[in-house]
């Protein structure tokens, strides 16, 4: 199954995109990263069956093993990608709320764009190595 992370704004030479750099090089399945213009309307739908998530402060608040198991179970289902999006500043209207899959918010604070996605590249790999049955620190 892909992992599509699609995000406003540009992330540019930073110490936030080294670090998607360096988990996406870690995460076993396809993953991808796509950069919208910072403004401009609803992210594009594309033609590929999948689930959308999108990044959200009223988002549900998962452990990383529930992560995991939420994307595990749509990989059996044999959903081909999972996409998961950031918005731009004002976050997502209401329309795209009602119509993802899931919500997540990485807690009740608010988060810099750029580091959301170096959280989110994280929690993928996270997600997959549990997966992948690798040991995680928190079960037993």
């Amino acid at each position: 199954m892909l992992l599509h992370v699609i995000a406003r704004g540009k992330i540019g030479r930073s110490s936030e995109a080294e670090l998607v750099d360096r988990y996406a090089r870690r995460i076993s399945w396809p993953f991808r990263h796509t950069e919208l213009p910072d403004s401009g309307g609803r992210i594009p739908a594309e033609m590929t069956p999948c689930r959308t998530v999108l990044l959200d402060e009223r988002g549900d608040q998962l452990t990383s093993e529930q992560f995991a198991q939420c994307l595990g179970k749509w990989r059996d289902d044999g959903v081909r990608e999972a996409r998961f999006l950031i918005g731009a500043a004002d976050g997502h209207d209401d329309e795209a709320r009602a119509e993802a899959d899931l919500l997540i918010a990485f807690g009740a604070m608010t988060w810099p764009h750029l580091m959301a996605r170096a959280m989110l590249a994280e929690q993928l790999w996270r997600a997959t190595s549990i997966l992948a049955g690798h040991p995680y620190h928190r079960s037993g």
